[in-house]
């Protein structure tokens, strides 16, 4: 996995924390969404419509259904494109998805555009033809996270967590080779979660995050973690134990690098199942008591076929049908 990685920790933050990314990033879309109606992902929609298209380089496709306030059942799809890189063939690949989304639901569809790359100048917001008086156009709203690249205080500051995931995409990418000024700006974003006074979940899912966003070599990982100790101690909040830390815990204290295999593995274990639980959540409702005994005796095996298998559930039951 290389240094800057950014892949996975924007999906996690966007698949959690969706309403909160659409209102830091597009404010008038957010005000037309009723959020009390919920949201649903349709990411294998999105890869069935898309799949012979030219992907380019990007970071994260999301399909999401949400409700406006209009009433009825309106429904919307927004699509969601963070890109990673220029690519001259964006606007036409969003226009593209775009026009197909509606063919396949006819219902409104917004596509909307977060770009995460080094270009200044690069900022495509529309696409289109016209011939023989016919005129065929697609303009989406486009946010540049190089933009707030001056707002860098203003960024820590806020209270949107995607307010916080954008100063570490930025320092990120600014901070290249000095793994010292690295580990500093990693270790003031961990303390600013502390001062937020976030919930204990909140905090361990955007830390993890940074931490995946922002990586530094071992040894100075084991300093952040030994200053991160420090201030859960000070504070009496003992919060982030995420899956690397288990681990790395866990195969120091036994002394062997199999006690440090087995501590890695029941760490991603534990990720898996409590990832897991939260989708089932979303999809399902609370876990029963005995779907959360399943979660917690299964095996990572198990845990990766039930994932997959929640991707086309219909019921509780079909996630564990292989149980």
């Amino acid at each position: 996995m290389s240094n800057d990685d950014y892949d996975t920790p924007w999906k996690d933050a966007v698949t959690r924390y969706f309403p909160e990314f659409i209102a830091f990033y597009f404010p008038e879309a957010e005000k037309q969404i009723d959020w009390n109606r919920g949201h649903t992902f349709l990411d294998q929609e999105l890869a069935q419509i898309v799949k012979d298209a030219e992907l380019g380089k990007r970071l994260i496709d999301k399909l999401a259904q949400v409700a406006t306030h209009d009433g009825g059942e309106h429904w919307v799809y927004i699509h969601i494109e963070v890109q990673g890189g220029q690519d001259g063939n964006f606007a036409e690949r969003l226009f593209t998805y775009n026009y197909r989304l509606y063919d396949k639901y006819r219902r409104p569809i917004a596509s909307l555009a977060v770009l995460a790359d080094e270009r200044e100048n690069w900022k495509p917001q529309s696409y289109g033809y016209q011939l023989f008086g016919c005129r065929h156009y697609l303009e989406f709203p486009t946010v540049k996270l190089l933009d707030y690249q001056p707002q860098t205080e203003a960024l820590l500051a806020d209270a949107n967590p995607f307010a916080l995931v954008t100063a570490a995409h930025l320092l990120t990418r600014q901070i290249k080779g000095d793994d010292r000024q690295r580990l500093a700006a990693k270790w003031r974003l961990a303390k600013l979660l502390y001062e937020r006074n976030w919930d204990k979940q909140r905090i361990i899912d955007l830390f993890s995050v940074i931490d995946w966003m922002m990586q530094v070599p071992k040894d100075l990982q084991m300093q952040l973690w030994q200053d991160i100790e420090q201030l859960e101690r000070n504070r009496t909040m003992p919060y982030i134990t995420s899956v690397e830390r288990i681990g790395i815990e866990k195969g120091m204290q036994q002394g062997m690098q199999q006690g440090m295999q087995q501590g890695m593995q029941q760490g991603v274990q534990q990720g898996e199942s409590a990832m897991l639980a939260r989708l089932l959540a979303h999809r399902f409702g609370p876990p029963t008591a005995e779907t959360q005994a399943r979660l917690k005796t299964a095996t990572l095996e198990q845990l990766e076929q039930w994932a997959e298998n929640l991707l086309d559930a219909a019921t509780l039951e079909d996630v564990f049908k292989h149980h």
